[in-house]
């Protein structure tokens, strides 16, 4: 009997392709069972570390495109830069015709802003302006005294040595208005001396005047009359001079020196 089954079974052959067949499946359903705990536990990370990644690229984004403070320069060309906290240039603006051309002239976007005031000052143009003696206000703009101090000695450093040079700190109380104005934040603070003493001037009519040109307007008004009106109090910028010193409010007040961050006299 044991015989004869040991026979009849003994006869049973699984076929070799259906023994590959079935050992392929067998590993694929093998490994399926080993791999799958690994990848259910590793996506998440996987998308919890996108999102940190993302969440960092966005904070870096918008801190590198934040305005935090602006320079303004006036000579005749009469332009801003607009920087972030890395004391990096994110925009040029000019306000004038002369300003909008200089911008669109010269690559310093991105630039670190001594590197970009210096590829100004140096620029054709302003070094022009300057061997006719005109005069250069520069203007840093910040509410964060401790920024704007360290922004400041770093415009003076960079002005230096470049003609008759009047160097200030401000805060940004005027700003908006200067811009609604079509001027700069230096030749606004200038305008608003002139306009304390001659009401019919415009801002149009100032935009293309140079600071020498405003200066001495404001001189010819001020010894005609003989009573001149109190000076504009929308001057909130401080004069600072050669040691670091306040010297005084606004821009209209420190023209005594030449060759120094003050303005002489035309």
């Amino acid at each position: 009997m044991n015989d004869t089954l040991k026979e009849a079974f003994g006869q049973i052959r699984a076929e070799q392709a259906l023994k590959e067949t079935t050992l392929s499946y067998l590993q694929q359903k093998t490994q399926g069972y080993r791999h799958a705990p690994a990848a259910s536990y590793y996506r998440p990370l996987l998308s919890l570390a996108a999102c940190l990644i993302l969440v960092v690229c966005l904070c870096l984004w918008r801190a590198w495109f934040t305005l935090v403070s602006v320079i303004s320069i006036a000579i005749n060309p009469s332009l801003e830069l607009d920087l972030n906290r890395f004391d990096r240039v994110i925009s040029v603006e000019g306000y004038n015709e002369d300003g909008q051309a200089l911008a669109n002239s010269l690559s310093i976007q991105y630039l670190n802003y001594q590197d970009a005031l210096e590829a100004i000052l140096n620029s054709e143009t302003v070094a022009d302006c300057l061997a006719r003696q005109e005069l250069l206000s520069i203007a840093v703009v910040d509410d964060d005294a401790q920024r704007q101090q360290a922004l400041l000695a770093g415009v003076q450093s960079c002005a230096a040595g470049h003609g008759q040079s009047h160097c200030y700190a401000a805060d940004t109380t005027a700003l908006e208005d200067a811009h609604h104005a079509g001027l700069s934040y230096g030749k606004y603070q200038a305008y608003l001396e002139l306009l304390a003493l001659d009401p019919d001037i415009t801002p149009q009519q100032v935009q293309t005047m140079t600071i020498r040109e405003i200066r001495q307007l404001i001189d010819d008004l001020t010894d005609s009359n003989p009573n001149p009106q109190e000076e504009s109090s929308g001057t909130s910028g401080q004069g600072v001079g050669p040691s670091g010193q306040e010297n005084g409010q606004g821009e209209g007040h420190h023209y005594g020196q030449e060759g120094g961050h003050h303005y002489g006299r035309s």
